[in-house]
């Protein structure tokens, strides 16, 4: 993998610096960036070394800026270098700098912008993590898309990446499934008992997941068990006789379901782990003991939300984990006064699974209702980790999606009939196809709310950037088609243009497009470490625009076109800058999970 060319010109910059102030702090010259600059008026890159380095160095800011300016000027692929505002320099590299990262790319393919920052950092992603209650939804379909891009991205880092499903197949919402799939079985066998007659016998006296979707749920399990589940007569039998075959059976089910639905959007995890499982090995309890054998439980009783009017609070002594001394807003209850543990204390066990298994950073990709969540997770784990992880420190993270609104001709949309009253994942993918799904969802920050317009994800237009950046690759391959019926051309493979001369790749948006190119790698490693991947669809979007510009100018200055008669070694330059933009295209795609088209139809 080859430098890229912000941490080559960051390295220079530093020793630059080194040279001017000789007793510059280690710890200053790690803090120094090399950033693009706003605006491409000013040069290419800026840098912030001089100011850093005043106040150590005792000497005015400008005054560095003016002589680490002048070092920069003379260096190989600089063009320029200027000192600007209080402290920093602008730096405008030469073309044959910008030129020099096309062969680069060539030569690495989609792989050009993996990085080493990871260091091989383990990181297990947990996203989707839906209870296994219903069928996929758009909600969901957020979570998944951005818990699925993120990990990509954080692969192509360097770091090493587990993407892991938590099924939450314990607790009152699998008992409740369990309950309803019951009541289509015996619907299934024909009885007459009714849904108000049944839900008499149903703890809590209600039916929840009232969906179509479960009628064919309950016909299989008819098929299995036949009457053998049913009482006499085909009414209900006592739970006793049932209830742990129906909950397993509608658990694998769904679960099935769940599968084939992340499937068909392109997602894949390595590790489901049974929140049933955990339970049963005792990890909850293990880790509640470590916590308590550090002094971080207690007896005491908690008050009443702020803010919260309460007409059935009942101050209840409870064990309680001291997570205000990890940072978190309050004390958080881990056993209730009966002795059974809170959900808190099972996720705890869950986390503690994952740190045992190695992780030195875990990041949970969480729907919107879990932003109050966050801040006892990072205390629980912080807490736990000196017990379980080997370096006493383990990171938590959290990505909080918030929610999608689907909408076709400016109206809100319903489109299942069969779920209930909401847009299932199946429905989407059906409508608009996995690429435009996934592309679009990652248009926005995941923390922003989102309306997911069916039309836009499927018009030929500028404003779908699905549709623009996979016009952008297929205008490149057609391109490349076209060179290759030429054999004046000669070879218009990536290897055969590799080595092409470039010098012909001079004109303002040549070299723009150039400069967009280059910044791809240090694109991946911001964008990794600030776990943003939606950094990618953008980026993609104006790569997509720096070609389509070029293309464009094309038709009105014939020496722009990319396939220039009589004129060999000029068209190889160009196809080798289109060939580059399409394998950045296809790098970035890879990343989004998105398949790049060869041509529009």
């Amino acid at each position: 993998m080859a430098d890229n060319l912000f941490a080559l010109t960051r390295r220079r910059v530093v020793e630059a610096l080194s040279r001017i102030v000789p007793d510059l702090p280690s710890e200053i010259a790690a803090r120094v960036e090399v950033t693009p600059t706003r605006d491409p008026a000013h040069g290419d890159m800026a840098t912030n070394a001089a100011l850093l380095a005043a106040k150590p160095a005792r000497r005015k800011p400008a005054e560095i800026a003016a002589a680490l300016a002048t070092a920069l000027s003379g260096l190989d692929g600089i063009a320029r270098a200027v000192p600007a505002g209080p402290g920093f320099v602008n730096i405008t590299l030469s073309p044959d700098a910008l030129r020099a990262v096309v062969p680069v790319v060539l030569a690495e393919g989609i792989a050009f912008g993996d990085s080493a920052i990871g260091h091989g950092t383990r990181i297990n992603v947990e996203y989707v993590s839906a209870n296994p209650t219903g069928p996929m939804h758009v909600g969901h379909c957020r979570g998944a898309v951005v818990g699925d891009a993120l990990a990509n991205l954080l692969a192509k880092a360097g770091f090493g990446v587990v993407k892991e499903y938590y099924v939450n197949d314990a607790g009152a919402q699998v008992a409740a499934l369990a309950w309803v799939v019951y009541w289509r079985y015996l619907q299934a066998l024909g009885t007459g008992l009714s849904e108000a007659a049944f839900e008499t016998l149903v703890p809590g006296g209600a039916l929840q997941y009232r969906g179509d979707y479960l009628i064919p749920l309950g016909r299989a399990l008819a098929e299995q068990k036949a009457d053998t589940l049913a009482g006499p007569g085909l009414t209900a039998a006592a739970p006793d006789l049932w209830f742990d075959s129906v909950r397993d059976f509608s658990l694998a089910w769904m679960l099935r379901e769940i599968r084939e639905d992340l499937a068909l959007l392109g997602v894949r995890h390595e590790i489901f782990t049974s929140e049933r499982e955990i339970l049963a090995r005792g990890v909850a309890d293990q880790a509640i003991d470590r916590l308590d054998a550090a002094g971080l439980l207690y007896e005491g009783v908690l008050e009443p939300p702020k803010g919260k009017v309460m007409a059935d609070w009942e101050a209840r002594p409870q064990t309680l984990f001291r997570a205000t001394q990890f940072g978190d807003d309050v004390d958080r209850p881990l056993r209730k006064s009966d002795g059974s543990n809170t959900y808190f204390a099972n996720d705890i066990g869950y986390h503690a699974d994952k740190i045992a298994r190695g992780a030195d950073v875990l990041i949970d990709v969480l729907g919107a209702d879990h932003g109050g969540y966050v801040s006892r997770m990072r205390s629980a784990v912080a807490a736990i980790a000196a017990s379980y992880a080997a370096s006493g420190s383990v990171a938590f993270e959290a990505v909080i999606c918030q929610i999608v609104h689907v909408i076709k001709d400016g109206q809100p949309v319903r489109m299942s009939k069969r779920a209930g009253t909401f847009v299932t994942l199946r429905d989407l993918l059906e409508e608009v196809g996995r690429d435009a799904v996934r592309f679009t969802m990652l248009t926005r920050k995941p923390d922003a709310q989102m309306e997911f317009d069916l039309d836009l994800a499927v018009a030929q237009t500028r404003d779908n950037p699905v549709f623009y950046v996979q016009y952008a690759h297929a205008r490149c391959r057609s391109v490349l088609r076209a060179a290759a019926e030429t054999p004046a051309f000669g070879d218009v493979t990536a290897s055969g243009l590799a080595t092409a001369g470039l010098d012909d790749l001079s004109s303002e948006p040549e070299l723009a497009l150039l400069r967009r190119l280059s910044h791809w790698p240090r694109l991946v490693e911001g964008a990794a470490e600030a776990r943003e991947p939606h950094r990618i669809a953008f980026y993609l979007n104006d790569l997509a625009g720096d070609f389509h510009a070029l293309w464009n100018r094309g038709r009105d200055d014939a020496t722009l076109r990319f396939l220039q008669a009589g004129q060999p070694d000029a068209t190889r330059a160009k196809l080798a800058l289109v060939e580059a933009t399409a394998t950045v295209i296809r790098s970035g795609l890879a990343v989004l999970g998105v398949t790049p088209v060869e041509e529009m139809r």
